[in-house]
């Protein structure tokens, strides 16, 4: 970028003049109703479809309650996205849950959210599915043993790379992609679902595998809502969207039936194909399915993975970028991450700083380990976001609301998300006290870096000479 040909400018939101006179440079709405029902799609199912429902199995206990497990889950899902539209309507920011918990409960609160995702959430998430991508697209050349760790190491750096520059170069090429690996991870999911409906359905499917147990039960909901997760993702880039206000919604309302439904019947597929058992012991259940109902054509499995995950990797690109923006436009990051190339209306900063994170994370051997502490945290800021919704019709009842849903929804998701909260405490407190103690250590950085304002005028100086 020239800075003669490539100014920036950071953004504001909604401003369209700068001081000056002068047009701002703002994010453009590109974004229609079937490139945002893409995003909701293409984020929620990335890997874990594919390779492993057996968490949910195994703490559900039994193969029906396993389906009841995916059902409600997505109908949770279902009423906290419906609680987002609203938020997202009458907060129309970009950066989704972060915007709506900092304007409700004030700075320390969104920046904890922020700091909890900058710092592991998505840098870790994305890696994972880089790694699954890199993976599946190498197994059909490593048939009989695991792929190289350097040669997976560097195609998920390439998936990454090539991803971040297509994000960069157009926000229409960007969504282009989702729509394209959206639509062909549907195709492969729909292809196990017409497979599993061919096989006979299995007796005593309530018949236990073990005693039943409620924080058992409690984990498998939590790992099926981390199979959803991805569904408030389109709240993250608000100000891109071709008519919100009805373009929002809708996108929820088709995609997260769709999703339930997908995911519902694709896990009865597999029941119907393999025992309980079978599915538990296989880390890759559709790879499994495949090889025993495809026979020669079983290679299909492996590359819809890849190509699910490649399409994951780039949503995930797409929408942690705007949340980075976000972040820098309200000051709780580097300004620089605010800034927008003048003619492509990318925030191209936000996107290398994504990457850059990701690649970082790709060198360490625990990014699994930090998703299963944050994992906790993601979900308890799902709560208090929700519960923004309510505080706000206490605080503002008379603010403009293009959608208005009742608030028996917000209650009904807040008891279900005590309920997991609280019990998936009793059941791993050492994993979610450590979730806790990482996003607690923002604090300090919070109270340091942004609220004390009046730092001596060399420490300003220095910051503003590294990050402007």
């Amino acid at each position: 970028m020239s800075s003669s040909g490539a100014r920036r400018r950071a953004a504001s939101v909604p401003d369209t003049d700068t001081n000056d006179g002068e047009p701002a440079v703002t994010l453009k709405k590109e974004i229609g109703l079937l490139s945002a029902c893409g995003i909701i799609v293409g984020n929620i199912i990335g890997s874990g479809i594919f390779v492993s429902p057996k968490g949910v199995l195994e703490n559900s206990s039994s193969v029906g309650l396993a389906l009841i497990v995916w059902t409600l889950t997505g109908v949770i899902t279902a009423i906290s996205a419906l609680c987002y539209a609203e938020l997202g309507v009458t907060i129309p920011k970009s950066g989704g849950d972060y915007s709506y918990v900092k304007d409700i409960f004030g700075g320390l609160a969104g920046f904890l959210r922020l700091w909890i995702a900058v710092l592991v959430i998505y840098p870790t998430n994305q890696a994972v599915i880089a790694l699954t991508f890199a993976n599946y697209a190498l197994q059909p050349l490593f048939p009989s043993c695991f792929p190289p760790e350097r040669a997976l190491g560097l195609l998920a750096a390439v998936c990454l790379l090539l991803l971040t520059w297509i994000n960069c170069f157009s926000v229409r090429w960007a969504t282009r992609v989702q729509d394209v690996f959206t639509t062909g991870k549907l195709l492969a999911l729909f292809l196990i679902i017409i497979m599993g409906i061919v096989q006979i359905c299995q007796e005593h499917a309530f018949h236990p595998l073990q005693p039943y147990d409620v924080g058992r039960i409690a984990l498998a909901f939590l790992q099926g809502s981390f199979a959803y997760a991805g569904w408030n993702f389109l709240n993250y880039v608000t100000e891109e969207l071709i008519d919100p206000y009805r373009n929002l919604p809708r996108a929820i309302f088709i995609s997260v039936p769709l999703v339930t439904f997908v995911y519902v019947f694709a896990n009865i597929a597999y029941i119907t194909a393999m025992s309980p058992q079978e599915l538990i012991a296989s880390n890759a259940v559709a790879v499994t399915f495949g090889e025993k109902l495809l026979g020669v054509m079983s290679w299909i499995m492996p590359i819809s993975v890849a190509l699910s995950t490649f399409g994951g990797v780039n949503g995930s690109l797409f929408t942690s970028s705007r949340l980075f923006f976000a972040g820098a436009r309200e000051g709780h990051l580097p300004r620089l991450l605010a800034m927008i190339h003048v003619n492509r209306c990318t925030p191209i900063p936000a996107l290398l700083f994504t990457c850059l994170s990701t690649l970082l994370m790709l060198c360490t051997s625990d990014i699994y380990t930090l998703i299963n502490y944050v994992g906790f945290i993601n979900y308890l800021f799902y709560g208090v976001t929700v519960a923004g919704q309510i505080v706000l019709r206490i605080k503002e009842p008379d603010i403009h609301r293009p959608i208005k849903v009742s608030l028996a929804w917000p209650v009904i998701f807040l008891i279900f998300w005590a309920f997991l909260l609280i019990f998936s405490l009793y059941s791993e407190p050492v994993v979610c006290c450590i979730g806790l103690a990482i996003m607690l250590s923002g604090v300090p950085v919070y109270l340091f870096g942004i609220y004390w304002e009046n730092k001596p005028e060399n420490f300003n100086s220095f910051v503003g000479m590294v990050f402007s």
